[in-house]
């Protein structure tokens, strides 16, 4: 349906970047009106502030969704590559190549492409569950 980047000034304030995050999330959300939101899990960082960062930032992530009743689903980086390219440790440029090759028009790259590959795991775990949940 759509796909892109929510940015914020590298030199704002932490308080301010978080808020432009959740925002915008917020107005994606309303816009195209999705029924589940797939995140994918943080890994740590060497660096504890970057660490301490990403996971403000993903906080954000997940409460955009919350707030407008989706179900928020969890993936870890590993298992978000292997679903799009087939192995658990994929370089990020295989990652957005894998992308344009299952959902073609879709030029994405980066940041944009890491979130569609965590939306394509998310489409085949969640078949896979449905499938598991009509067998019982």
């Amino acid at each position: 349906v759509a796909h892109g980047v929510v940015s914020s000034a590298p030199t704002a304030p932490l308080s301010a970047r978080l808020a432009t995050l959740f925002d915008g999330l917020t107005r994606i959300i309303h816009l195209h009106r999705p029924l589940e939101a797939a995140v994918e899990e943080t890994f740590v960082n060497k660096n504890a502030l970057s660490s301490l960062k990403l996971g403000q930032a993903r906080g954000a992530a997940l409460l955009a969704p919350a707030k407008a009743g989706l179900a928020v689903f969890e993936y870890g980086a590993n298992l978000v590559k292997k679903s799009v390219v087939g192995a658990g440790h994929a370089e990020k440029a295989q990652v957005a190549a894998m992308v344009r090759v299952l959902l073609p028009g879709a030029a994405a790259e980066a940041d944009a492409a890491d979130a569609l590959a965590a939306a394509i795991c998310h489409a085949h775990h969640r078949a896979h569950s449905k499938v598991l949940e009509l067998a019982r």
